[in-house]
């Protein structure tokens, strides 16, 4: 018998089994093929707007997403870096198929962790409690706990046109089983759709005829810790393109032919990542749509068509598709198709993830009604620590909508719902000033720590980083620099005259002086900082942040503070909505579907107003006394 079972190779599976395998609980990771661990079905990359963010919060947790990326990138790129650090993110490109074999060589050393090759065909629910599982062979496995991440291969199909096909990405089968289990147990199954684009022989692509793509001279990481380089150490471009007026008009042509649009499609589909038809009919003001050619892997000569996802049937892509710059004359490897899948209304999970349905049933990724792998992994890692915590009787790991993205995105799911693929953007977060690329470990590894998920080292280098950030700002208070100095190396940058010596505090504030701007200032002044840390750049980084930003950064801490005091305020397990006088019908009805935690929860709702939040704190307040 195991602690816990981890159904789903995939992104988030391969986080919630790394993550309970570290707490020391005895784990099994159950996938139908072992080799396509941490697949990628679709865009050959990680990170992204937010998602980037995203990555960093996992190897903040102690996941291993970031680690991974490191050593598997072929071209890095920060996303947004003239704009502010509330939007600047991480995007790399990935070898794919070396993503995967990396993967599964680091789960096999990864202790307490078994792997085994299998399809789950059904769960062993007994008074409403998870036992174990079943296999398509009838093997049954029990453990305490099981976490169901089971990406797009739930009653999966591939739909081209009006041709079906009823199996999983990249041909894999799909699983029944498991969406019936659920539903006899009482969850709402929800259809959802996603796609993926054509896959072209590059080889025979004139890239002439795009604009070349190449990402940052400098080499960036994901993980904030050392020792995780690029394996390939090459940096590979991608191409951009546009679609164009044919291709517009041959989509209209045959609209009613694509899968999407001629009723076969039952699947909601994602919002934020549309099929080409989508675009063309949703958009038809605009005259062309981006299109990029992206490297999968230095292993096979194809390239990955992205925003051509379509459902139109074969002979229809192909002409599509050799209208596009450059691929008149090429050859297509794999043609693009839809797949819809099945998966739970989130409203029917607590904030740790763990199903209100059936005790110690955890789930995360797309299952949960989001669609990326950066967002299958968060709820990955934080599903695992979860099904730790619950079997030691501790409390769960919720993090607030100001201390994650990952906090955001669950709290959105399990307090909005959502009824199609769920995608996280900056414009979600509210105090996204506070949740940046460069801070995400001082915001979440003592968390990871604490949860058994950080070892000492690691953490001991977090307070070490810690120490230098506070260490170096107050040396920036005191060290000035020259008037000469400063007037001869930044004469033509500073937009105010310096009259005076400044010290590094005042430079720094500036809008126009930088990191950059501040060691050339220290190199001639021949003046030392004591860093006390081995990556004076994070530290130079963080400071510079902190010290820029300093106003807004405590605006916004202001501002989540009010709102926290919300989220402290808990609502009684037992309290009966209908029993609360003088809230709207409307708000009655979406606070007993979702049995909100806390007010601050409640006040999230759609539907449920101030002045409904209003009674029902005074009805809470009422409760408390009587108890």
């Amino acid at each position: 018998m195991y602690d816990v079972i981890v159904v789903g190779g995939g992104h988030a599976g391969c986080e919630a089994a790394i993550a309970t395998s570290k707490m020391g609980f005895k784990t099994v990771l159950i996938t139908g093929n072992l080799n396509m661990v941490g697949s990628m079905p679709c865009n050959p990359s990680i990170g992204g707007p937010a998602n980037g963010v995203v990555v960093r919060e996992i190897d903040a947790l102690g996941g291993y997403m970031g680690k991974n990326s490191d050593k598997c990138q072929i071209q890095t790129k920060m996303l947004n870096s003239s704009k502010g650090p509330a939007v600047r993110a991480l995007r790399f490109q990935e070898d794919k198929l070396l993503y995967c074999r990396e993967m599964l060589k680091y789960l096999k050393t990864v202790e307490n962790l078994d792997l085994m090759e299998a399809i789950v065909n059904d769960l062993i629910i007994e008074d409403k409690t998870i036992k174990g599982i079943v296999t398509l062979d009838g093997v049954k496995v029990e453990a305490k706990a099981v976490i169901l991440t089971t990406g797009t291969y739930l009653s999966s199909r591939i739909l081209r046109g009006h041709w079906t096909s009823k199996e999983g990405p990249d041909g894999q089968p799909t699983s029944y089983g498991i969406s019936k289990a659920l539903a006899d147990a009482g969850f709402t199954i929800l259809r959802l759709k996603t796609g993926t684009p054509p896959r072209i022989k590059a080889s025979t692509i004139d890239f002439s005829q795009t604009a070349v793509e190449m990402g940052d001279s400098k080499v960036w990481h994901y993980s904030f810790d050392k020792g995780y380089e690029s394996i390939l150490g090459v940096k590979v471009p991608c191409y951009l393109t546009y679609t164009n007026k044919d291709i517009h008009e041959l989509i209209m042509a045959n609209l009613k032919e694509s899968a999407m649009y001629g009723g076969v499609v039952e699947g909601v589909g994602p919002r934020y990542c549309p099929s080409i038809e989508d675009k063309v009919v949703k958009f038809s003001d605009k005259e062309r749509h981006q299109i990029f050619y992206e490297p999968e892997s230095l292993d096979i000569d194809q390239e990955y068509i992205q925003g051509f996802s379509t459902s139109m049937p074969v002979e229809i892509q192909d002409k599509m598709i050799r209208l596009l710059p450059g691929l008149k004359d090429c050859e297509v490897i794999r043609y693009a198709y839809a797949i819809e899948y099945d998966a739970i209304d989130p409203l029917e999970l607590n904030p740790s993830l763990e199903t209100k349905i059936v005790k110690n049933l955890f789930t995360a990724g797309q299952i949960n009604g989001t669609s990326g792998y950066e967002e299958a992994a968060g709820q990955g890692i934080i599903a695992g620590i979860n099904a730790g915590l619950k079997l030691k009787g501790e409390k769960p790991l919720v993090l607030h909508r100001d201390e994650a993205y990952i906090g955001v995105m669950i709290d959105d799911l399990v307090t909005k719902g959502t009824k199609e693929p769920y995608r996280l953007l900056t414009s979600r977060a509210e105090y996204r000033l506070l949740l940046r690329h460069d801070n995400a470990d001082l915001r979440l590894r003592e968390y990871g720590y604490k949860a058994g998920t950080i070892s000492q080292t690691q953490f001991d280098r977090l307070n070490a980083k810690k120490d230098a950030i506070e260490s170096v700002k107050e040396q920036f208070k005191t060290v000035k620099i020259n008037l000469n100095i400063i007037n001869n190396i930044l004469g033509d940058i500073i937009s105010t005259p310096v009259k005076e010596s400044q010290s590094l505090e005042a430079l720094i504030k500036r809008p126009e002086i930088n990191y950059d701007h501040i060691i050339k200032l220290l190199e001639a002044s021949k003046t030392d900082l004591n860093i006390g840390y081995d990556d004076e750049e994070e530290i130079f980084e963080a400071v510079e942040i902190a010290l820029k930003y300093e106003g807004y950064i405590r605006k916004t801490m202001d501002q989540a503070e009010k709102m926290k005091a919300y989220d402290l305020k808990l609502i009684p397990e037992d309290i009966n909505y209908n029993d609360v006088d003088n809230i709207a019908l409307e708000a009655r009805e979406k606070l007993k579907k979702v049995m909100p935690k806390t007010i601050g929860q409640a006040s999230r709702i759609s539907g449920v107003n101030p002045a409904d939040i209003s009674v029902l704190i005074v009805y809470v307040e009422k409760m408390r006394r009587e108890a």
